[in-house]
């Protein structure tokens, strides 16, 4: 199986922060999860991915390309939707398609059109008169409407109401039914992910405490609810973390 992604040892160090030798695969045709809380890293493992940011240390390879490369027109073959969409905000949905048909050299406007439709996005409004879920629609639509064989979403769904982000979900899942077609997606929403996924990164503190198929996990790790008397019978080598309330 060849891989969309590969990611290694992969550093970024600010002053308050450091990415530290982060390493993952992400299987062509398969959605990868990345998890873990704010600023544990996921967003600047995405923009280095996007050639946003440049890494400190490490390789990356993105559909067989560097990032860093000056040919950038691998980027034609990715969809990205960031959790801030960066789109003119005087423009409305068909002006916008106009800028996207020079932008990309594969975009389908009549796919384009139906997937407003399915969103629900108004063409006429401008960006910046529409609600933050309208927003992330519109951005999803343009990401699904060039043909893309690389999704990247980061935060994308959290916005959305629960329809509309299952109905997302479901495209993402038949986006992937290709085997060139892949997904990297980032979200606090774990329902989601453990619906979309086959493999889950879990990021903290800008370290990678695990990586692995998401079936392997679900066989591996579970959840109890018990009292702290069963807790003390309990083998503590079983036990990855507790959290205690009061009753």
């Amino acid at each position: 199986m060849t891989n969309a992604v590969e990611v290694r040892d992969i550093c970024k160090s600010y002053s308050d922060f450091t990415l530290d030798h982060v390493t993952f695969d992400l299987p062509a045709g398969s959605i990868f999860g990345l998890v873990g809380e704010n600023g544990a890293g996921k967003s600047t493992t995405i923009q280095l991915l996007l050639d946003i940011i440049k890494k400190d240390e490490g390789r990356i390879s993105v559909l067989g390309h560097d990032p860093s490369e000056k040919d950038k027109s691998w980027k034609n073959d990715i969809g990205v939707v960031l959790d801030a969409a960066g789109l003119p905000h005087s423009l409305n949905a068909n002006q916008i398609s106009t800028i996207m048909r020079d932008a990309f050299l594969n975009w389908d406007n009549e796919t384009y059109k139906k997937y407003l439709e399915r969103f629900q996005v108004p063409e006429n409004k401008t960006f910046s008169e529409m609600s933050n879920g309208t927003k992330m629609k519109l951005s999803i639509a343009i990401a699904l409407s060039h043909d893309a064989k690389l999704l990247i979403l980061d935060e994308a769904t959290n916005a959305l109401d629960p329809l509309v982000r299952n109905d997302v979900n479901d495209i993402l899942m038949e986006f992937t039914r290709q085997e060139d077609h892949s997904v990297l997606i980032s979200s606090h929403i774990v329902t989601d992910l453990e619906k979309l996924c086959d493999y889950i990164a879990f990021l903290h503190k800008g370290k990678l405490v695990l990586c692995e198929e998401k079936d392997i996990l679900a066989s591996k790790y579970g959840t109890l609810s018990c009292s702290r008397e069963t807790l003390n019978r309990i083998d503590s080598n079983a036990i990855l973390h507790v959290d205690e309330t009061r009753s």
